[in-house]
């Protein structure tokens, strides 16, 4: 009986031993696996390219008008209102039309006058009258008659010649951005390619593209006369002068060698 038990042990460790060594056989040879090698990264450059173009003007804007005092604020509306009206006839007569004119700003307001009492010493304020401020804007492609604009409206009755200036029409404004995005992008082209070309490396496509706000030119107000000042019999002279617009596009271009 001792002797069976020793040889059934002995089965069973040689069975052990045996699926130990099928497991160890069927499983994968790490060592041996084919491992992907890393990724290369990306070979890359970054170049910021701009662009400038000066063109002509082909609008004014011109922004005049009256300012009136009298005792009463109805006195001081009905003095300014018949003025203005002269002022809008006479500059239609130089050919501005209704379209081209458009109230800027219009103010009635009280006038007071400072002053101390006699008796108490308190310094008071007095009504003396009211204000009337009417502002217009005209916005005209018809720059060579700016100069006759200006002087009909000071003839008819304006006083405040606030601000003459020059700018772009929406539409030319929108057709040079396009041409000016387009030669930023071309020039950041460019210059890639020169910086790489030493390197005997090329460009071989476009990671991202990151486009800046146009820089549009600051309208410059012309001022030509103030507040109060006298007519003259001279032509009014007003020069435009070329408007600067620049962009600038950022590149990031992928690179490989020749």
């Amino acid at each position: 009986m001792k002797q069976s038990k020793q040889i059934i042990t002995a089965i069973i460790a040689v069975l052990v031993v045996s699926v130990t060594m099928s497991a160890i056989s069927a499983a994968p040879n790490v060592n041996a696996q084919e491992v992907t090698p890393f990724p290369s990264r990306e070979k890359v450059i970054s170049v910021t390219g701009n662009a400038i173009s000066s063109v002509e003007p082909d609008l004014v804007n011109i922004s005049f008008g009256v300012e009136i005092q009298e005792k009463t604020a109805s006195e001081a509306l009905a003095t300014n209102s018949e003025l203005m009206n002269k002022v809008i006839a006479a500059i239609k007569q130089v050919g501005i039309s209704e379209s081209e004119i458009s109230t800027s700003q219009f103010n009635i307001y009280p006038v007071y006058e400072n002053y101390q009492e006699k008796e108490t010493g308190i310094y008071t304020q007095k009504l003396v009258g009211y204000k009337v401020s009417n502002i217009v804007n005209v916005k005209t492609e018809k720059l060579d008659s700016v100069a006759a604009i200006i002087d009909s409206a000071v003839s008819a009755g304006v006083n405040r010649v606030d601000s003459v200036f020059f700018s772009l029409s929406p539409e030319v404004t929108s057709k040079l951005k396009d041409d000016l995005l387009e030669k930023a992008i071309l020039n950041a082209k460019s210059k890639a390619e020169m910086a790489l070309s030493p390197l005997n490396y090329k460009i071989i496509g476009v990671k991202e593209i990151s486009l800046s706000e146009f820089s549009m030119p600051y309208p410059m107000p012309l001022y030509d006369r103030a507040y109060g000042m006298e007519k003259s019999s001279a032509p009014t002279p007003i020069f435009s002068s070329d408007q600067d617009i620049s962009t600038s596009a950022t590149v990031v271009f992928l690179i490989g060698s020749n």
